[in-house]
């Protein structure tokens, strides 16, 4: 089986040629959006024009070729925890509220009504087509004031999108207010006025609460087909899985709810119609692109803490520990994170770590694998200093790091 792709079809196939200058239009005529949280502008790099090439490339290849990612089973440079141990995130004293969790009853269908039937009554107005210039997936409105929810990679570096509520919808521009590769999310707005009428945003979940087996919908535009509902139940929890910019995103929740490309970005939401995750990724075999059954949707307290910093054009700034890690030889019994490589200058080489060295703890908190290495180094901020035990041929030793800010991305896929 492959590892999992993103949900991303680079078809809209009701899209018109006066469509395409309209937004064409609408990119050169409308202004970025800038706000005080916004980190300055800085001299392009060599590293950052090799970022934009590669993104190039994936916005203008096909669905069918798309872009295939493995999980990180055992390896990875480190994503960062948000609410609860593993969804992503750094605060500081800029940081915005968290979008709230609500919690409700489920939904009770009406007389020859599915409870499936309820949840998309109540939850698809809200489901939105998103388009760009290369292409098209689903977002859905999460704010009375415009704010829509949609993935990294389907906006990718467009600074202006068109969304429209439903299939017989008119256009509508979208700017957009920040994305965060880490995470794969953006965050879109749209003119209060623009709302259809009735139409209200959806709500989340705290996603510490899904548990296995719980019924989810999935509603999306798969194939350009508007506003595909589709029921499954929560497969498994605590998933890791590869962001856009080859970091890791911990806590994913794993879904047999059928998805497949033009899904991304759209609602996995519970029996109460509330958010539980967004649809990002799936698993496919052989030569298929399409669904097996395996998707993968980045948890909604990773939303709630993300979408805020976003909207005001915030960057994530995330701690850095700066190795790649592979779990212990399994015939010596061993526990840890043992240290593939490390990113010369990075916060490990600098403070002495080595190839081969096991990682048994940080700051006291045991490190039992890679995975609990990415949650322990994820609950820190860059700037801190953390003892960092390690064991190398035979003998035990503490090492004083300094974490760094974690860079745009990592060049290990």
């Amino acid at each position: 089986m492959k590892g999992p792709r993103h949900l991303w079809t680079g078809d809209w196939r009701t899209a018109s040629h006066d469509n395409d200058e309209a937004l064409a239009a609408h990119e050169r005529l409308r202004p970025p959006p800038e706000d005080a949280l916004a980190e300055p502008s800085r001299p392009a790099s060599a590293a950052d024009a090799t970022q934009e090439d590669r993104r190039s490339r994936l916005r203008s290849a096909p669905f069918g070729i798309g872009l295939v990612i493995a999980i990180l089973a055992a390896a990875g440079l480190f994503a960062s925890s948000l609410i609860g141990g593993g969804d992503n995130s750094t605060k500081n004293s800029q940081t915005p509220n968290a979008l709230p969790a609500v919690g409700a009853k489920p939904l009770k269908p009406r007389k020859g009504q599915t409870v499936a039937g309820a949840i998309y009554e109540a939850a698809s107005p809200a489901v939105v087509s998103v388009r760009t210039s290369g292409g098209s997936g689903t977002g859905f409105l999460v704010g009375s004031d415009g704010t829509i929810v949609t993935n990294d990679h389907v906006v990718t570096s467009n600074q202006r999108v068109i969304v429209r509520f439903g299939r017989d919808g008119g256009q509508i521009d979208a700017d957009v207010l920040g994305t965060d590769p880490s995470s794969d999310l953006a965050v879109l707005s749209i003119p209060k006025s623009a709302i259809p009428k009735g139409v209200k945003p959806l709500q989340f979940a705290d996603s510490r609460n899904v548990r296995v087996g719980d019924m989810v919908i999935a509603i999306g535009n798969p194939f350009d087909l508007d506003r595909t509902a589709t029921e499954g139940i929560v497969s498994a929890l605590g998933r890791d899985i590869t962001a856009p910019n080859n970091y890791t995103i911990n806590n994913v929740i794993q879904t047999d709810a059928p998805i497949n490309p033009g899904n991304s970005g759209g609602p996995l939401l519970d029996d109460s119609a509330h958010v539980i995750g967004v649809n990002s990724q799936i698993a496919t075999s052989g030569t298929s692109t399409g669904n097996v059954g395996i998707g993968f949707a980045v948890p909604a307290n990773t939303v709630r803490q993300v979408v805020p910093i976003l909207k005001k054009g915030g960057t994530i700034k995330r701690a850095y520990l700066g190795v790649q890690t592979t779990s212990p030889d399994p015939s010596k019994g061993s526990t840890g994170a043992e240290v593939a490589s490390t990113v010369p200058g990075g916060p490990a080489s600098r403070a002495g770590l080595q190839i081969g060295d096991v990682i048994k703890s940080i700051d006291g908190k045991r490190i039992v694998d890679p995975t609990q290495l990415t949650i322990v180094v994820s609950q820190r901020a860059p700037g801190d200093q953390v003892a960092v035990v390690v064991e190398r041929g035979g003998t035990t030793r503490t090492i004083q790091v300094t974490l760094g800010t974690r860079p745009a991305s990592s060049a290990s896929p």
